[in-house]
């Protein structure tokens, strides 16, 4: 019982048209399905992935009326992305310049080159140069094939404290921890290459932080299909506070909270986002899970167009 790596992130915006032309127009993503939060139907729920919405390449919002979030510990704080070389962080690098987006010097962090990038409402996220798996590119991105980001990389949460969050990641997660950078702890999961990697800053100093726009709201971990109801007993064996099996149609979930109160979600490889769509169409329309697809009219007639 190996996690598969990230699954996907999810962050809160509160300007979904914005957010729609930015991940799409400049991070050059497709938006593989527009449907809404499942637990707060006047709220969008996008999702952002490669050109065939792999699991492990996407990056999600929910849409909410909301201040900026306050940065500080308890929190993910930064997501990374996967692109294939040196040369399209450069190529990024100067996509950034061009565009106005914010960023920061090319660094190593634990080995892998990367570039630290906010979005336009201070979402912060990075690019690693990290050419592991395969690549699904997306021909109507405005961003060349060879250059077009690979999925998830990195994911860093920061803590006060990382004993008990350790004895989570280790010993009910089956993460291996391989080392420190700069006060931050690596984590390896049964994944080939960044998408396999947790990087969890410590710092007692900070204050605790309060979502907003430009937070991450949770962060999901990819599990096989087969393996969701062993995840649940493991999870229940273990006497982990959790929500019991959800089905989000799309894959199936399993949510908890590791001890510094960080939500994570255990999502499935499966069904997948073609189930309701064919994959030309993917996120073109209004896609709702069976059991809210006789409220349509009235969730539609809440919802800003992107």
């Amino acid at each position: 019982m190996n996690l598969k790596g990230f699954h996907h992130l999810t962050a809160v915006t509160a300007d979904a048209p914005g957010n729609y032309k930015f991940y799409t127009q400049t991070l050059g993503l497709r938006l593989v399905k527009k449907t809404v939060n499942q637990d707060d139907t006047s709220a969008y729920h996008l999702f952002y992935a490669d050109g065939i919405g792999s699991p492990g390449t996407d990056i999600t919002f929910f849409d909410w009326p909301v201040g900026k979030e306050k940065r500080g510990t308890h929190s993910v704080t930064r997501t990374g992305f996967r692109v294939a070389n040196e040369e399209a962080l450069k190529f990024w690098q100067h996509r950034f310049t061009m565009l106005g987006v914010k960023q920061e010097k090319i660094v190593d962090q634990a080995g892998w080159q990367t570039l630290a990038f906010e979005d336009f409402e201070g979402q912060r996220l990075a690019l690693v140069a990290d050419n592991a798996g395969e690549a699904h590119t997306w021909a109507e991105s405005p961003v060349p094939a060879e250059h077009q980001i690979r999925g998830l990389g990195p994911i860093t949460m920061s803590v006060p404290d990382i004993r008990h969050t350790d004895k989570v990641l280790t010993n009910l997660m089956n993460m291996v921890p391989t080392g420190t950078f700069g006060g931050t702890h690596v984590y390896k999961m049964g994944a080939e290459g960044a998408v396999g990697e947790l990087h969890v800053t410590v710092d007692p100093t900070l204050p605790q932080a309060q979502q907003g726009a430009g937070a991450v709201h949770h962060l999901a971990f990819n599990i096989p299909y087969a393996e969701y109801d062993a995840w649940a007993d493991r999870l229940r064996s273990m006497r982990v506070p959790n929500s019991g099996p959800v089905d989000r149609f799309w894959f199936k979930s399993l949510y908890f909270r590791e001890p510094n109160g960080v939500l994570f979600e255990l999502a499935t490889d499966a069904p997948g986002f073609a189930t309701d769509e064919s994959m030309e169409n993917l996120g073109k329309t209004l896609s709702l899970p069976p059991f809210l697809e006789g409220r349509r009219e009235q969730i539609e007639a809440g919802l800003k167009k992107l």
